[in-house]
């Protein structure tokens, strides 16, 4: 679609790429061609603790076309601080799977076959994989990611509990999950003298560029990351990984560029995973249901090579107005691998737990749901006293119940059933952070009346490039077909990642202010543009930073209908509904598709998701997607997807809120919620897989039902 200069934001513009997508011109990291490139395979530990007492690898070298095995007897000594990427530095494994050497050979096939043949002679330690409640490694962390406080509190929270006309106490357990995008970590590495360039498969090319160019002692400026098109990342190549280290260390060994891409296999090991949870949360409340207490413990793991701390009760600190409040965090230093980011990190699973609370509150006080929460609305931020820049969580909660059908609902569950299924329908809320990052920018006014923007930003799959074209048409005041941005190369500006769902608000503020400073440049030389062009760069550093205090937020409300075989325990979702408030929509075509995906990855999360830890081998067992279930299109109902328009001037010039993560948040919860209605089972350990219902004899379950 072609957009015009008045209405470029706002108006459903197909992605600008896509035709180079759907032709398979677009180049990812492992499609760029190189002269006479080397190919490298990863050799991981078998065991989840212990030490690497020699390594054999005399028949790997004398494999045909291998030329080098790197292993840590060997390796240059890296000068980073991240114990992440300081691969093949040290002789301790401390997880299985963790990467002990690597094969370099003339073919992918041939370093394979090479890996196949290293030898590792290995002092096997006890080792400990499995999270619990009252293991003994539990300590208290400073902080929690990003930069959270661990616990807080305010009131009496236990007095409250105690004086409560009613309380809720329940234990809610979620596994871990794999991120588990299209395409795999990859990169391919080449070194011109001493400097660096890599194809790379990331979320953000500049902080890529900064942690190599430290872990290979160089300046910034020798190394350039190009990462044009991404195929999804879901969070795993928000921050740079052991692949692109270990590549750029081939490529200088054998002084040839080298490609290394992960198998499916391996990326359950090394690129982050959402870490388990054990979750207890207590409500105390009135008989008129406003709450009196809220307290959310959360229990989760972090390796011993280094410290990462989901903040999974965060979203219960802001969600609903309560005078006594407390939340913690504790975490296990199990031999395991790192736990990272992974789409709406802690929001996701904190929202799981407080929302199957509060429906709990609700089903035992006889309040409709919707009634419930609105009761409990808060005027202002619970935890730091700070004005709403906007909150329209009241509105989302209106209006998804008016598209859904949710007036009139019986609150009893197992009254209504089809034939053999028992039908029921849940909500949950949602909310993400509405964050901004400092970013830089650059435009060039061009011969003939075209404009180029240009920052290190990343589309990872979510149409960013096309958005950020919208907004720079707007801002200049010309039509979408004379603007281009280039994005995913470090030589660009640098710009933060994309991650948070803070990209097109901190990119789209650096273009604004681009376009505004090129707009004055162009008026002081009456619009007459010289034959090289006219450039201005702006860094937006100073404007973030004087932002000021407010609560930032986007909310939401999901709605589901869940149906439940009373033979086989048969879970299905035919319908969602999800309204969100989530400030101005760029391009309600890829807005639409980002929602969709979120929710269809909340529901993923409540039935199919789960990482199986073997914790006798000390490792997940399911480390494929045929074992590791995701939802594919079969179990995917109807997605009915809408947003409230909200003009928010408190963010940034665009008024966006990310999109990108609130989607996934409280999904699950309303699935649960659905499934509770539905047959009165109620599931607190995630999936909601089939065992855990038909151990209830659903056959007798719903007989006085009405037929639906």
């Amino acid at each position: 679609m072609t957009a015009t200069a008045e209405h470029a934001v706002g108006a459903k513009v197909t992605r600008l790429e896509g035709s180079d997508k759907v032709t398979g011109k677009a180049r990812y990291a492992s499609d760029y061609p190189s002269e006479n490139p080397a190919f490298a395979w990863i050799v991981q530990s078998p065991v989840p603790r212990g030490q690497i007492v020699g390594i054999d690898v005399d028949g790997a070298l004398s494999s045909d076309g291998v030329v080098a095995v790197l292993w840590h007897g060997n390796t240059p000594t890296l000068a980073t601080d991240d114990p992440e990427l300081a691969v093949l530095q040290s002789d301790r494994v401390s997880y299985r799977g963790q990467v002990v050497a690597l094969v370099v050979a003339e073919s992918i096939e041939a370093a394979r076959q090479g890996s196949q043949m290293v030898r590792l002679r290995l002092r096997v330690e006890d080792h400990d994989v499995t999270l619990a409640e009252d293991s003994p490694l539990l300590y208290s962390p400073e902080k929690v990611n990003p930069n959270y406080p661990a616990d807080t509190e305010a009131g009496d929270p236990d007095t409250a509990l105690a004086n409560a006309d009613i309380v809720v106490d329940a234990r809610y357990q979620t596994p871990s999950y794999h991120n588990n995008p299209m395409e795999p970590h990859a990169t391919m590495a080449v070194w011109r003298d001493d400097s660096l360039t890599v194809y790379d498969s990331n979320q953000g090319a500049s902080p890529v560029q900064a942690a190599l160019a430290k872990a290979f002692s160089i300046d910034k400026e020798q190394v350039r990351v190009v990462s044009t098109h991404v195929g999804g990342g879901f969070g795993s190549k928000g921050t740079p990984r052991p692949i692109v280290v270990l590549a750029a260390l081939a490529a200088r060994t054998v002084a040839r560029p080298v490609k290394l891409a992960a198998t499916r296999q391996q990326m359950f090991a090394f690129v982050g995973y959402r870490t388990p949870t054990i979750q207890r949360v207590r409500l105390g409340a009135t008989s008129d249901g406003t709450l009196t207490a809220i307290v959310h413990d959360v229990v989760e793991q972090t390796s011993q090579l280094s410290e990462f701390a989901e903040q999974t009760a965060v979203i219960t600190r802001s969600m609903y107005r309560s005078a006594n409040r407390r939340t913690t965090h504790r975490l296990a230093r199990l031999d395991v691998p790192t736990p990272s980011w992974m789409r709406a990190p802690g929001e996701a699973p904190g929202s799981f737990a407080l929302e199957s609370a509060i429906d709990e509150l609700a089903f035992a006080l006889g309040i409709d749901p919707v009634e419930l929460r609105a009761r409990n609305e808060p005027e202002s931020d619970p935890e730091t006293g700070l004005r709403f820049s906007s909150r329209n969580l009241l509105g989302c909660l209106s209006e998804g119940a008016r598209r859904f059908g949710w007036g009139g609902r019986d609150p009893r569950p197992c009254m209504r059933r089809d034939g053999r299924w028992l039908v029921g329908s849940g909500v949950a809320s949602s909310t993400y952070p509405a964050r901004v990052q400092p970013s830089k920018a650059a435009a060039t006014a061009l011969e003939g009346g075209t404009f180029n923007f240009q920052l290190a930003a990343a589309d990872i799959g979510t149409g960013a490039r096309t958005a950020l074209t919208q907004i720079a048409a707007d801002a200049l005041g010309v039509p979408l077909e004379r603007v281009s941005v280039a994005l995913g190369d470090s030589r660009l500006p640098e710009a933060p990642l994309a991650g948070g769902s803070m990209g097109t608000g901190s990119w789209g503020w650096a273009i604004c202010k681009a376009a505004e400073a090129l707009t004055e440049r162009l008026r002081s030389t009456g619009g007459q543009v010289p034959q090289g062009g006219i450039r201005v760069e702006v860094d937006t550093s100073s404007d973030v930073a004087d932002q000021t205090d407010l609560a930032r937020y986007a909310y939401g409300a999901q709605f589901v209908e869940a149906r439940v075989d009373v033979d086989t325990g048969e879970v299905r979702i035919p319908r969602m509904v999800g309204v969100f408030a989530a400030g101005r929509i760029v391009n309600p075509l890829t807005a639409r598709s980002q929602l969709i995906g979120g929710m269809t990855m909340g529901l993923s999360m409540a039935l199919l998701e789960e990482s199986i830890v073997d914790p006798l081998v000390g490792g997940w067992v399911n480390t494929d997607l045929a074992d590791y279930h995701i939802a594919s299109y079969a179990d995917v109902g109807d997605i009915d997807v809408s947003w409230l328009d909200e003009d928010d001037p408190d963010l940034n010039p665009v008024g966006t809120k990310g999109i990108g993560e609130i989607g996934i948040v409280g999904t699950a919860a309303a699935v649960a919620n659905a499934v509770h209605h539905a047959v009165g089972i109620r599931v607190r350990d995630l999936p909601i897989r089939l065992d855990k219902l038909v151990t209830h004899s659903l056959s007798s379950v719903g007989e006085d039902a009405q037929s639906v």
